[in-house]
């Protein structure tokens, strides 16, 4: 007799599954579903990731199939995946406001920071940034501070917004680098980031932003807002996963944080991905096209959320009402536990988070939500709500009538 393994499944629906192992193979025979599983009705969860648009997979499925060249290889099949590459980089360079020279690919937001941060700040040097950044710069700025580096971390107020005045009085002569994100990824407050970096200039420091959130969302053109360095990710936009780019000035001297055959200019040395950057720049030539009208639209059903979500008796607006990304909705509600409220909303097919996917797991308050001044509990009882171009009114109207019934029924 074959052996019969039964294993559990505790995040998501399904429960139980009954494996057959044959010869070491694993295969499924049978499963044991609830009865209250439904398929997805609505996904509010883009800012952890966004579905692939229709044409960025028409677009990669070539250079995933028939033409799958090496870019540095001087043959034709090499010559037309170089050539692809260069039209990304160029489509990418158009929406930032940049020469296609200062637009470096990478595996995605992360890298970029990294590659930003790392390789600017030389030893014995300050960067500044602020309580509220990714994990990406955050955690960055740690190991920068373990290696000779010296961090200042700035504040924030109640609505997550960096006073230009606070980073005046941090900044010195020993400041290398400010980095602060154009966007929140958890409760979607922008910040100025023209008068942050008109400030930083004053100094002689560089200036980055993470604007993996902001991309496409909202202007995040270079030469207007000032910014040196700026960092974006793929599956934020409608494009694949793993992978980003980094724009770097050209004034700007990056060091590379990893080594190899000097591809993209030595500062990300790796064979290209070329599927994932035909794919992004699909998805930038996408956003191009549609940005306004998706801004416009976002914008509508995000009031629309928080007008309706905010009838719920022990409901708070986390963040500004003015001033807030175009697909961000973010709140909190007394007597309640966010992830407990998410699972109950995907039960009845809605898709939501409570704060970053990035930090999945952790059962701690966001750092975000404690900088902004709310306390533990406050901080644990969040819902994110994150639109894309793809979400309807109907959608929109669907969660209005679930959300609170799953409140009331969590209370």
């Amino acid at each position: 007799m074959p052996h019969i393994e039964k294993r559990a499944f505790l995040h998501g629906f399904l429960k139980e599954c009954y494996f057959f192992a044959v010869r070491g193979k694993n295969i499924i025979i049978g499963c044991v579903i609830p009865c209250d599983m439904v398929s997805s009705k609505a996904y509010f969860d883009n800012s952890a990731t966004t579905k692939m648009a229709p044409e960025v997979l028409n677009a990669m499925m070539s250079h995933l199939t028939d033409e799958y060249g090496n870019p540095g290889s001087i043959h034709s099949m090499g010559d037309s995946a170089a050539k692809a590459v260069r039209d990304a980089r160029q489509k990418t360079a158009k929406l930032i406001g940049c020469q296609p020279s200062e637009v470096f690919f990478t595996s995605g937001g992360t890298e970029s920071d990294n590659i930003a941060l790392i390789g600017s700040v030389p030893s014995g040097g300050r960067i500044i940034t602020t309580a509220i950044e990714h994990s990406a710069i955050l955690e960055t700025c740690a190991y920068l501070k373990e290696n000779k580096r010296k961090v200042t971390i700035l504040p924030v107020d109640e609505t997550g917004k960096v006073d230009p005045d606070t980073l005046r009085n941090a900044l010195s002569d020993d400041v290398f680098l400010v980095s602060v994100m154009t966007a929140n990824n958890v409760i979607g407050t922008i910040q100025d980031i023209k008068e942050l970096a008109d400030t930083t200039h004053e100094y002689g420091a560089l200036f980055h932003t993470d604007a993996v959130q902001a991309f496409a969302k909202m202007d995040v053109n270079v030469k207007r807002s000032g910014a040196d360095m700026l960092s974006i990710s793929g599956h934020k936009i409608h494009g694949p996963k793993g992978i980003g780019a980094l724009y770097v000035s050209d004034k700007v001297d990056v060091k590379p944080i990893m080594f190899g055959g000097g591809q993209e200019s030595g500062i990300r040395p790796s064979t290209e991905n070329v599927p994932g950057v035909v794919g992004l720049g699909a998805a930038v030539e996408l956003a191009e096209r549609t940005m306004n009208a998706d801004i416009q639209k976002m914008e509508k059903l995000r009031n629309s959320i928080i007008e309706s979500t905010l009838t719920i008796d022990g409901s708070a607006l986390n963040g500004p009402f003015d001033g807030r990304l175009c697909n961000n909705a973010h709140f909190r509600f007394t007597g309640i536990k966010g992830t407990e409220l998410v699972l109950k909303l995907s039960q009845a097919g809605i898709m939501a988070s409570t704060a970053s996917a990035c930090s999945a797991g952790s059962t701690d308050p966001s750092h975000v939500m404690t900088a902004i001044g709310l306390s533990p509990s406050e901080a644990l009882s969040a819902l994110r709500i994150s639109l894309s171009r793809y979400n309807t009114s109907e959608e929109v109207g669907y969660l209005a009538d679930v959300l609170p019934k799953a409140i009331a029924s969590l209370r």
